[in-house]
């Protein structure tokens, strides 16, 4: 009897702590509340005349052969799939985090209602990347493509274990963070609406980023060992989907990019261009996220050594490539 109530107490610190981080949540998503139109737009369009992605995250500098305005131009494009891939992604965060609020509707509101907010900036988010998307095919040449579908992309990842899907939803978050405050954020010479898209942007993904590591450990003191070895597996798997839609969006930017130059490359120059741009893709969209001290921490306290080593064998090709 003892040992019970020893044990109810302390599941009832740890849930009053937990619901201290989601109330935090809540404060932080009322103060840095923003809206599209008033605050980020503002009336304004992209200015041409700028990169869109710094050098650190482009990879231009990679490629010396191009002049000055190749550079930009091959960072606009770079950029203009930066909003589409976010775009993206965003739609099945948002509905994975519906779904997760369904575990909060009778119990702690708190925590419902800092999920409830997760998921309407996350509808906000995807509104914000189709307005980006649209005024840049208006404004770039026509030919640009997108390989993959929101809703088909959605399904599938939604299709794995909740696990899976949220430590690679806090993957994402992390990387987000880190390339605005490391890449973007301090670059002088960006075009200002585009600086300020991610800037705000940035602004909820940091409070977003906390919800989604106290989901994922919830989950992961819910399932058992078995359950977490699907759960590397799906996880795992899913890295492999993105890198499939990585190296396919590096392959339709490329033929892009050479279409619209103006001018014609030899053989070593375009297989170069070609080489960076997933080797660029890869930095964004995987190891930047993967190599974020925090995720490491997360993920390494939540697997195995043998876990562990499954996972870092499959990313090695992406490390490597």
């Amino acid at each position: 009897m003892h040992n019970a109530v020893m044990k109810e107490e302390i599941q009832g610190k740890a849930t009053q702590g937990e619901t201290a981080r989601y109330a935090r949540c809540i404060k932080a998503s009322k103060k840095v509340r923003w809206e599209i139109d008033a605050d980020v737009i503002r009336g304004r369009d992209f200015d041409f005349d700028h990169a869109f992605l710094p050098g650190g995250l482009s990879r231009a500098d990679d490629l010396p052969f191009l002049t000055g305005e190749e550079r930009r131009r091959f960072s606009q494009v770079q950029g203009r799939t930066y909003a589409y891939i976010f775009g993206l992604v965003e739609r099945f965060i948002g509905a994975k985090v519906l779904e997760l609020s369904g575990q909060h509707w009778l119990g702690d509101q708190v925590a419902l209602e800092a999920l409830v907010r997760f998921s309407d900036e996350e509808i906000k988010h995807q509104e914000l990347f189709r307005r980006i998307e649209n005024m840049l095919d208006a404004r770039m040449a026509p030919g640009y493509r997108k390989v993959a579908d929101p809703n088909e992309v959605a399904r599938a990842v939604l299709g794995k274990s909740t696990w899976s899907v949220l430590a690679l939803t806090c993957h994402i978050e992390l990387f987000t963070q880190l390339h605005y405050q490391q890449s973007i954020e301090p670059q002088e010479g960006l075009s200002p609406l585009w600086k300020d898209v991610f800037k705000f942007h940035w602004m909820e993904e940091v409070q977003h980023a906390m919800l989604d590591e106290l989901e994922w450990v919830r989950e992961n003191g819910r399932i058992t060992m078995r359950q977490k070895e699907q759960a590397v597996d799906d996880l795992i798997e899913l890295v492999g989907a993105v890198d499939g839609i990585l190296q396919a969006q590096a392959e339709a930017d490329a033929d892009y990019f050479l279409a619209t130059a103006g001018r014609r490359f030899n053989g070593e120059e375009e297989a170069g261009i070609r080489a960076v741009l997933l080797r660029a893709y890869r930095w964004q969209y995987i190891v930047s996220g993967v190599q974020h001290p925090h995720f490491g921490r997360l993920l390494g306290g939540m697997t195995t050594e043998a876990q562990m080593q499954r996972i870092q064998t499959a990313l090695a090709p992406i490390f490597n490539g």
